[in-house]
């Protein structure tokens, strides 16, 4: 009867040490502004990472959903990543590239999609966006994410 019990529990906790590998396609990932008492004029309401945690040397998809409080023809979208607090890569994009310009007083999805370095290190990272038009920033947020081993599916 113990031995019953037992097979349960590991099989049971084996299970869930299972899902917790599983890569998480599409789930929202917590985000902050850089300065909270700020009053950006572009509200972000979701940051979706796929895949999450993401493979060395396999593309990853960054889809971005926020709202404009006022018409923006154009503006840059500046992206650093720091690792352990150290800036270890930083892009400029245009705007234009990253959605469809213009955008108007409404829902908006900035979506970019990036092969990460196979030789980059396993861990977590610190990602900050901003949004620059004219000058201003227009919003700014940070959110953490995950480079994850090579798994033998990665080979």
């Amino acid at each position: 009867m113990a031995s019953v019990a037992s097979h349960r529990l590991f099989s049971a906790s084996f299970s869930f040490f299972f899902l917790l590998l599983i890569p998480r396609h599409g789930a929202s990932t917590d985000f902050q502004y850089c300065n909270k008492e700020a009053d950006y004029p572009v509200k972000v309401s979701s940051v979706q990472i796929s895949p999450d945690p993401i493979a060395r040397g396999k593309p990853a998809k960054f889809k971005i959903t926020a709202n404009a409080g006022a018409p923006i023809s154009g503006g840059m979208l500046v992206i650093d990543v720091k690792y352990f607090g150290f800036l270890v890569h930083e892009e400029t994009h245009d705007l234009c590239e990253e959605t469809s310009c213009p955008i108007l007083n409404s829902d908006f999805i900035l979506s970019h999609q990036q092969t990460l370095p196979s030789y980059a290190p396993p861990g977590t990272y610190t990602l900050t966006m901003k949004l620059i038009a004219n000058a201003i920033e227009l919003t700014c947020i940070n959110f953490d994410f995950s480079i994850r081993f090579a798994s033998v599916a990665d080979i």
